[in-house]
């Protein structure tokens, strides 16, 4: 992906992902909100399901498995499970493969929850930005 329009002023900007070179609809648009809330809560409940059946239900064992199921995930499918049933797939920003390290810093500010609650104009969170990655439409 290169950066199609990447002096575009705010005001200028139409869509997120506009000034990235993504399109505004379709395949390999920017995930929108309603499927990034409904893919984390597929995935957080997943997790719980794990944490019920083997820890009782423990919130320590939850968020890690949900960072384990994230990062492993993302590192081979491209997407965790709420992310592939929500049609979606993180990629990196400047194309090819995700690697290692990518899935690791962005599930790591993921769990920190407010790096993924500060978005730029391309709804891009912190844990996005900070790992090189967007989360675009499968």
């Amino acid at each position: 992906m290169s950066a199609a329009n990447p002096a575009l002023p705010p005001a200028e900007q139409r869509w997120p992902g506009e000034r990235l070179g993504l399109p505004d609809s379709g395949a390999r648009s920017i995930g929108r909100p309603g499927r990034r809330i409904g893919a984390l809560a597929v995935d957080w409940g997943l997790s719980v399901l794990v944490s019920v059946a083997f820890f009782q239900y423990d919130g320590f064992a939850t968020l890690g498995i949900f960072a384990v199921t994230q990062i492993v995930f993302i590192a081979f499918v491209s997407g965790s499970i709420g992310h592939v049933v929500f049609r979606m797939r993180v990629v990196p920003l400047k194309g090819g493969w995700i690697g290692a390290w990518r899935p690791i810093l962005r599930t790591l500010l993921l769990c920190l929850v407010i790096p993924a609650l500060i978005w730029d104009r391309d709804q891009r969170g912190l844990h996005d930005k900070a790992a090189g990655t967007v989360l675009v439409v499968r």
